[in-house]
């Protein structure tokens, strides 16, 4: 079994990092450049960094500050935002991103993975879904999780699971920023369905949030924002707490 990640996630919009509740009510949270070095001083195991803007204003992610982040930070590093091409892709690793995720896109353009994953290996291709558990079931949503689509969750990752994604990044609009917990029911059925690993996103408020999302969630891996951000939990002291609990985490 691989060792569990922690994953600090940088929302940009704008030039800077953002976080809200429910993908809504944004509040500034500092420079995307400076909050990436100091996660990389605590020991985090990778960033991401999601321009969230980038889709809804179509436009393409700026490779500057993709650059100017990459030279700060010792740790992998994951980057997304209105990325439709084998071009971007190619400018932003040679930036200095070890991997990049795309979400809308895939949704409006499935072929997008298999292209990736055989031209930069599916190593570097993380796909990021957006879900919302309504009338009883778990559905894609685009565009930053302002549309709706009626794809249903698990058909969505058994597809790009089978197209070469390397990871699944799993947010739950329906927990993103309440600090409540992880969407455990919805990671723990995506875990089980495909062999990549499962990023959980959406929710975390406290160290038990995380012991849960890899326990009963089977996640690979967690990642995290406002709690970060603002300076609630340390990562350090996230790590020892899991160790404490019985979780391989990375070092």
């Amino acid at each position: 079994m691989l060792a569990k990640r922690i994953i600090p996630c940088l929302d940009v919009k704008d030039g800077r990092t953002v976080k809200g509740i429910n993908f809504k009510e944004l509040r500034d949270a500092g420079d995307p450049v400076e909050l990436g070095a100091l996660y990389a001083e605590q020991l985090a195991d990778e960033l991401c960094f999601l321009d969230i803007s980038a889709t809804l204003e179509d436009r393409k992610t700026f490779a500057e500050l993709v650059k100017e982040i990459a030279k700060n930070v010792n740790i992998p590093f994951t980057v997304g935002g209105g990325i439709t091409s084998i071009s971007q892709v190619g400018r932003l690793l040679a930036a200095g991103a070890d991997k990049i995720t795309i979400n809308s896109a895939a949704v409006r353009q499935p072929e997008l993975v298999s292209q990736f994953a055989n031209e930069f290996g599916s190593q570097c291709v993380v796909v990021a879904i957006d879900t919302k558990y309504k009338d009883g079931e778990w559905y894609v949503y685009t565009h930053g999780g302002t549309k709706s689509t009626p794809i249903l969750t698990t058909d969505w990752a058994k597809q790009i699971y089978n197209d070469g994604a390397g990871e699944i990044l799993l947010t739950s609009m329906n927990h993103d920023g309440t600090k409540n917990g992880f969407a455990l029911d919805i990671t723990s059925t995506i875990s089980e369905l495909v062999n990549i690993p499962v990023i959980a996103s959406g929710g975390a408020g406290t160290m038990e949030h995380f012991k849960h999302v890899f326990n009963e969630g089977k996640a690979d891996a967690a990642l995290a924002a406002s709690i970060f951000h603002f300076k609630e939990m340390e990562i350090g002291d996230l790590k020892n707490y899991l160790r404490n609990e019985g979780i391989e985490i990375r070092s």
